[in-house]
C-alpha cells in the first residue's frame, strides 16, 4: 500500500490507491471509478496543510498533471487555471499578459485548488483571502460529471465552492479575478512590542500590506511593509540586515508583486492559526506573547500578525467581519500539541475562527455557531455530494456529517 504524508510528517495516511491524472477526462473516469469501488476520494497538493485533510484509505489524487494557464479573458479582468498549479506558477504567465493576483501569501508552493479551499491568504486590510477571488470553476463531482458554476449561473454555489474543503468534489479548473500587473515596495525593519502595537491601525492604514513577527527570543518585532510603486525594480542602496532579527528583514526592494510576496521557508513546521475580529487582534497578539513568555518559553518560533477584508463566503474564516489573523508555529521535530491547545483556548476567548488548514482540535459543535451561513454550506454538500464520497473521518468530524 503507499504511504501519504503532509510536508510536515505531522499527517500520515496510507490510500488504496493513488492516481495523477493527465487530463480532465482521466480525472472524471478515476473519481467515477472509485465511487463504483466504494472508495472515498481526496485530493493532495503539496500537503502544506497541518491537519488530516488529504488523509484517506481510498483514493488519493495528485492534479500535477493538471498545470497551467488555461485563458485569461482581458476583458472581464479574469484568469482561468488548472487547479492542480502551484501559486508560485501563476506570476509569469499572469505578467505575460499584463495581470497579476490581487495579493498572495508568504507561501507560494501550495496548489491554487488547495489554498482556495481552505481560504489561504496574504495581509491586507482591504484584501480578501485567495477564495475571494474565486468567480468560477469546473468541479468534478462523484460520478464523473462536471459542474460548472459561476458568479453567473450560480453565485450561491460559488459561495460553497469558495472553501469547499474539498469536500463537493475536484477542482478541475478555477478563474480568478485578477488585476492589472503591478511592483512592490518593501520595507522592514525591528521595532519594539508595545510600540508596534500602538500604532498598529497607523501601519495598517499606512501601507497596502502589512505584517509583524514577534520574534520569542529577543522580544521583538520584524515589521515587513509593502506598498504598489511605479519605481524600477532592484534593492536599494540600504545597509543590509544585521543584529537578532536579520532573518526576518530584507534590504529595501523593488519588484513584480509576485516575487516580493514570498518568504523561503526550508525548515519544516507545525502551526496553528485564528482569524479573530480586527479589534481583538492586539489584545489577542498580547495574550498569546505572555502565554509563550510564562508557560512555554522554549517556544522559539515567532508569533505572525496579519490582515483580510471581510468576504461573504459561507465556510471564510473572515465570514462578514475585517480580520486579524494570527499564527503560531513549532518546529516539526519538537511537540507542539500542549502549547496550540492552550493558545487554542486563548483564540476562543477573542471570538477566533480556525484556518481550515491549520491545526485545530475543534468539532461542528465547536465551529457551527461561528459562521452564520454553516447550514447553507451543508445543503450545497449535500445536494452536490449526497453519497459523502468526498468524506473523510476528519471532514465528518468537523462537518458534523
Amino acid at each position: 500500500m503507499p504511504e501519504w504524508s503532509n510536508w510536515s510528517g505531522s499527517v500520515h495516511a496510507t490510500p488504496a490507491a493513488v492516481a495523477s491524472p493527465s487530463s480532465e477526462e482521466e480525472l472524471q473516469s478515476l473519481v467515477a471509478n472509485a465511487a463504483a469501488a466504494g472508495r472515498t476520494v481526496r485530493v493532495a497538493g503539496t500537503g502544506h496543510s497541518f491537519v488530516p485533510l488529504c488523509a484517506t484509505d481510498g483514493l488519493l489524487l495528485s492534479l500535477d498533471g493538471l498545470q497551467g494557464l488555461v485563458s485569461v479573458d482581458a476583458g472581464a479582468g479574469t484568469a482561468t487555471f488548472w487547479a492542480g498549479t502551484k501559486i508560485w506558477q501563476m506570476g509569469e504567465p499572469l505578467l505575460a499578459h499584463g495581470f497579476a493576483l490581487a495579493n498572495q501569501g508568504d507561501i507560494d508552493k501550495q496548489a491554487i485548488a488547495g489554498a482556495l479551499s481552505t481560504a489561504t491568504h496574504g495581509t491586507g486590510a482591504a484584501l480578501g483571502n485567495l477564495s475571494s477571488m474565486l468567480t468560477g470553476a469546473r468541479l468534478v463531482l462523484a460520478d464523473g460529471s462536471i459542474l460548472d458554476v459561476s458568479e453567473d449561473s450560480d453565485a450561491a454555489t460559488l459561495r460553497a465552492v469558495r472553501v469547499s474543503l474539498g469536500a463537493l468534489g475536484v477542482l478541475s479548473q478555477v478563474t480568478l479575478r485578477v488585476v492589472p500587473a503591478y511592483r512592490l515596495y518593501e520595507k522592514s525593519w525591528p521595532e519594539n512590542f508595545d510600540a508596534c502595537l500602538e500604532r498598529v491601525d497607523e501601519l495598517v492604514a499606512a501601507y497596502r500590506h502589512f505584517e509583524f513577527w514577534w520574534a520569542p527570543p529577543v522580544d521583538l518585532c520584524a515589521v515587513k511593509t509593502l506598498n504598489p510603486t511605479a519605481e524600477e525594480i532592484g534593492v536599494r542602496d540600504t545597509e543590509p540586515p544585521s543584529g537578532p532579527l536579520k532573518r526576518y528583514i530584507n534590504p529595501e526592494r523593488v519588484d513584480w508583486s509576485y516575487r516580493i510576496f514570498p518568504s523561503e521557508r526550508d525548515i519544516p513546521f507545525n502551526e496553528i492559526e485564528f482569524s479573530v475580529p480586527a479589534e481583538n487582534g492586539p489584545a489577542c497578539v498580547r495574550e498569546l506573547r505572555e502565554l509563550m513568555k510564562s508557560v512555554h518559553p522554549d517556544v522559539l518560533w515567532p508569533i505572525e500578525f496579519r490582515t483580510v477584508a471581510a468576504d461573504d463566503t459561507y465556510l471564510s474564516p473572515h465570514y462578514g467581519r475585517p480580520s486579524v489573523t494570527i499564527s503560531l508555529h513549532q518546529a516539526a521535530e519538537l511537540p507542539h500539541e500542549a502549547f496550540f491547545a492552550s493558545a487554542q483556548s486563548i483564540f476562543a476567548n477573542h471570538g477566533g475562527r480556525p484556518h481550515w488548514g491549520k491545526w485545530q482540535t475543534w468539532t461542528a459543535e465547536e465551529l457551527r455557531p461561528l459562521y452564520p451561513e454553516w447550514d447553507r454550506f451543508a445543503e450545497v454538500r449535500r445536494r452536490v455530494d449526497p453519497g459523502g464520497q468526498f468524506l473523510n473521518p476528519f471532514l465528518r468530524r468537523i462537518l458534523g456529517e
